[in-house]
């Protein structure tokens, strides 16, 4: 089961092939209803066009805001217009889907795995349809239970958080790049006091382009991983004495998208269905100064990865379906929890959080690594091997001695 909402799950086919997935057993990869190869396919070119504008506008100005309004709209109307029931994409659903998958190929039980929402999903399915079910596996975990815009804040300062504490138990890194944290958070208020403006080239190479780093954007990178989490102490420090060129290279990637790939329509079911409802932008913006106390308002008012999700929900107008997908997930079918502690979208916490009510859990935490563990770690994909031959009794074994890889020292360097 691919992450998103909204992924294409034939393009991951290569990373599961690459961590060993299939190498004893045979691997079933769907789409979701709604992904790219699915009719109808909820692609909104409207929406990639303007995330490829959005890297030279103000993250979170609200002419921003509305722009990504308008294109959202202009989706939904083309959509609603061939004829596609929205409110039929959600969890439910698409757990269901599955369900209907294993009974028409006439498998009697299979092994489940899935990353980011997929976890969402997988634990959905296992509520739901637990029959035929043999084991769970799930990777950066979003718990059904919990997942909201406030909720995004907390993994936000987990994951973060926690590369800045790895930089701290290294010595090198402590010594080069000491008080991170508030290194972050004056660069957080300077850049959204005063954006920077700079042209940077794609990384995947191209003509350089407009890059507006304002704070939202900077925050936004980190939580996104777009700059590796070795580097991250050395771009900061380099953002603190004039050099933006990591960040605005990451931030120079969303300019070219592949129009039409990524579900966005997707996304937008689920997130304003189940995601949205019940918490106020007061809620969001509150959870925000808990996480990062000293932040720009500005900034703490968009949950990070969903910018102007409340607004973009009014138009997309979708039912409240929290009453029946905020649900805890409690069951005895083998479950493999896997997290990774740099993980900045889905904090590595959440995972040992949903394996409280899976009571015949293996839980895993992986040092060093961030969102979607398994391609990453070869020793999180020989745990996840080992579990699906054996799924009470995984061999572990390989994560005691694992630790954050050492983290990029750059030569000091005067303020410019």
């Amino acid at each position: 089961m691919a992450g998103g909402p909204g992924g294409d799950a034939f393009g991951d086919m290569p990373f599961l092939i690459g961590a060993g997935v299939n190498r004893d057993r045979d691997l079933i990869v769907m789409t979701q209803r709604g992904t790219l190869y699915a009719r109808p396919n909820l692609a909104c070119p409207e929406i990639d066009r303007f995330y490829a504008e959005a890297v030279g506008l103000r993250y979170d100005a609200a002419s921003t805001g509305r722009r990504l309004v308008r294109a959202t709209k202009q989706c939904r109307d083309r959509l609603a217009g061939q004829g596609v029931d929205l409110s039929a994409y959600n969890t439910t659903e698409n757990a269901a889907d599955f369900a209907d998958l294993r009974t028409a190929l006439g498998i009697r039980r299979w092994n489940v795995y899935g990353y980011s929402y997929a976890t969402d999903l997988g634990l959905t399915y296992l509520r739901r349809h637990p029959q035929g079910i043999r084991s769970l596996a799930i990777d950066s975990v979003v718990p059904p239970q919990i997942v909201s815009l406030p909720w995004t804040w907390d993994s936000a300062r987990e994951g973060i958080n926690t590369v800045f504490a790895a930089c701290a138990a290294q010595p090198a890194c402590r010594n080069r790049y000491p008080n991170l944290s508030r290194t972050l958070t004056q660069q957080v208020r300077r850049l959204e006091a005063h954006p920077l403006t700079v042209r940077a080239q794609p990384p995947g190479g191209g003509a350089p382009v407009k890059v507006v780093l304002d704070g939202g954007a900077l925050v936004n990178l980190l939580v996104a991983n777009a700059v590796p989490a070795v580097d991250v102490p050395a771009a900061l420090d380099e953002l603190a004495h004039g050099d933006p060129g990591r960040f605005a290279r990451a931030r120079a990637a969303g300019a070219t998208p592949v129009i039409g790939e990524f579900a966005h329509g997707l996304t937008q079911s689920v997130a304003c269905g189940e995601w949205v409802p019940g918490y106020s932008r007061a809620d969001l913006l509150a959870a925000g100064r808990r996480a990062f106390p000293g932040w720009p308002d500005s900034v703490l008012a968009q949950a990070p990865q969903l910018p102007f999700q409340h607004e973009a929900c009014r138009v997309w107008n979708v039912p409240d379906r929290t009453p029946v997908q905020r649900v805890t997930t409690v069951s005895k079918v083998p479950s493999l929890v896997l997290s990774g502690t740099f993980d900045a979208k889905t904090g590595a916490r959440w995972g040992a959080y949903a394996a409280r009510t899976l009571y015949r859990s293996t839980t895993v935490l992986i040092p060093g690594i961030g969102h979607w563990v398994v391609p990453q770690s070869p020793c999180a994909a020989s745990v996840l091997t080992s579990f699906l031959t054996r799924p009470t009794a995984p061999d572990t074994g390989c994560v005691a001695g694992l630790t954050p890889k050492p983290f990029t020292i750059v030569p000091a360097r005067e303020n410019s």
